[in-house]
């Protein structure tokens, strides 16, 4: 596997998720919290080409062609709590959106852009990665094209969604960055991890809607951005990439779950205070704060109190760095875990399990 960590600054950010919703539990709040923006309902993982061999954004006049192309293609959702976003998965009324988007609502309908309107059956859903598939009685839906490879950084990048109930609205700008993980947000919402980052501008509303590339193929799917208040941040946005999306709603469609591998352990963030308190011998990495008994890690003579430093190669810097690298792998699958303790370090081979249902 290549590669390709790249380490956000260790500042903790408030990020929101882009659903507009009627209630006020997602208001901005303390900047630890990750929290979701509210407003009025009417409102291959792989590391891409090189610079030299990507085309660079030259023209932004495509951008016409490419909002009448896909325009069919990106959706309302409305709820009682307000309005977000979706994508048009497949002719048979198949509609792709975020979790936060339709969680807890009863009453769900799709908006089309020629102002139509329908009743949708939210089918299944998958928090961890902050995604759900709607059905409508449609049969002839124009679907969008999803992308099977990451794009490269510096490609236009276009938003289409549908901002504070602004519906058909569209941003342009370029992918930002790959493989983002906003700090202090994994253990909030773990679906905040390998995000694709533009500076597109993305607002409240825009959640579940569409990141485009200059071939007019959806490269993501908006999930949050960090608000310039507070943090100082100008357009910072970010979707989840086009090949999470289509191997979680593939997943659910056919079993309506998604299997995810399982470590089997609680993870806690390093800080240096922690690390001086308690002497850890780095000021880096995760504390594996409890093991489930009898799971993969603790199968493997992992302990409470260890250090993950790196996992399958890849160096373990934070709780996303973690998860990130985890979500890589498949259950069954047997990864090196490479850990600190004592001052010392260890290296275990745990044969990750299933991740288990929730109870």
């Amino acid at each position: 596997m290549p590669a390709r960590r790249r380490r956000i600054a260790a500042l903790v950010v408030l990020v929101v998720l882009a659903a507009a919703c009627g209630s006020d539990d997602g208001a901005a709040g303390d900047d630890e919290r990750t929290t979701t923006t509210t407003s009025p309902p009417a409102p291959d993982r792989s590391t891409p080409e090189s610079p030299e061999d990507t085309q660079p954004v030259e023209d932004l006049g495509l951008v016409p062609r490419l909002v009448r192309e896909l325009q069919p293609s990106v959706v309302a959702v409305v709820t009682a709590e307000g309005e977000g976003s979706g994508v048009v998965y497949a002719a048979d009324g198949t509609v792709v959106t975020n979790n936060h988007v339709v969680e807890g609502a009863d009453d769900v309908r799709v908006g089309f852009v020629d102002g139509s309107r329908v009743d949708a059956e939210v089918q299944a859903t998958d928090p961890r990665s902050d995604l759900a598939v709607l059905r409508v009685d449609r049969d002839d839906l124009p679907a969008a094209r999803f992308a099977d490879r990451l794009p490269a950084v510096g490609e236009l990048a276009v938003a289409m969604g549908n901002p504070l109930g602004f519906e058909n609205s569209v941003t342009a700008g370029i992918i930002s960055g790959l493989h983002r993980a906003i700090p202090g947000s994994a253990a909030e919402n773990p679906a905040l991890v390998d995000l694709v980052q533009t500076d597109a501008a993305i607002s409240p509303g825009n959640s579940g809607g569409a990141l485009l590339d200059a071939d007019g193929e959806v490269v993501g799917i908006n999930v949050a951005y960090i608000p310039p208040q507070d943090t100082g941040a100008v357009s910072i946005g970010f979707a989840i990439p086009s090949t999470t999306v289509v191997d979680v709603v593939d997943q659910l469609l056919d079993t309506g779950e998604v299997r995810y591998p399982f470590l089997g352990v609680t993870p806690q963030a390093v800080t240096p205070q922690i690390a001086e308190r308690l002497d850890l011998g780095t000021d880096e990495g995760v504390i594996v704060q409890s093991l489930v008994p009898g799971g993969p890690a603790d199968d493997a003579g992992m302990e409470a109190g260890d250090v993950i430093v790196g996992l399958a190669g890849q160096e373990v810097r934070s709780v996303e760095d973690f998860l990130v690298e985890l979500r890589e792998h498949d259950p069954g699958e047997e990864v090196a875990v490479e850990v600190v303790r004592d001052g010392e370090r260890q290296s275990f081979d745990v044969r990750l399990s299933e991740r288990p249902e929730e109870g």
